[in-house]
């Protein structure tokens, strides 16, 4: 695996790398996790919540729920901008993105977000996780991966 983390800012300034390795038996790539979570942007910069709730077929309530916010806070726009709906969201498409390929698709990413539990992380879900403000630990986990290392 060739290649150094690089850093790029993204709008809740979370990291991203270039990175591309191996996840269990499959092959994913860290590359492009900015470029899927801008699918989601208005040109404002803004995560349109109705994009994503769209996109994996779910109602505002289910993603409230996954995002691990309050139902009124996808449905009041008001508090869809907010910083703390925003980052939630954001954390859970990067987290999504990164895995999507290996995974099989964008379906199969969501699927394996809400309900894999990572032994390494105490056997809680990345949804579990995100939803306490761990992210980064599940960055950190596929990041760890990304570089060969065990689960």
């Amino acid at each position: 695996m060739a290649g150094s983390p690089k850093a790029v800012k993204g709008t809740v300034g979370t990291r991203r790398s270039s990175r591309t390795g191996h996840l269990a038996s499959g092959q994913f790539s860290l590359a492009g996790s900015g470029s899927f979570v801008m699918r989601f942007m208005d040109t404002g910069g803004i995560v349109d919540v109705d994009r994503v709730a769209d996109a994996f077929h779910m109602s505002k309530g289910q993603l409230a729920e996954t995002a691990g916010l309050g139902a009124a806070t996808v449905s009041k726009a008001d508090r869809r901008t907010s910083p703390r709906a925003q980052t939630r969201v954001t954390e859970m498409l990067e987290i999504i993105s990164r895995i999507r390929e290996w995974a099989g698709g964008e379906a199969q990413a969501m699927a394996w977000y809400r309900s894999q539990p990572i032994p390494a992380l105490d056997g809680r879900t990345p949804e579990a996780l995100v939803k306490s403000g761990k992210a980064g630990a599940v960055r950190d986990y596929l990041d760890h991966l990304a570089l060969g290392g065990f689960a």
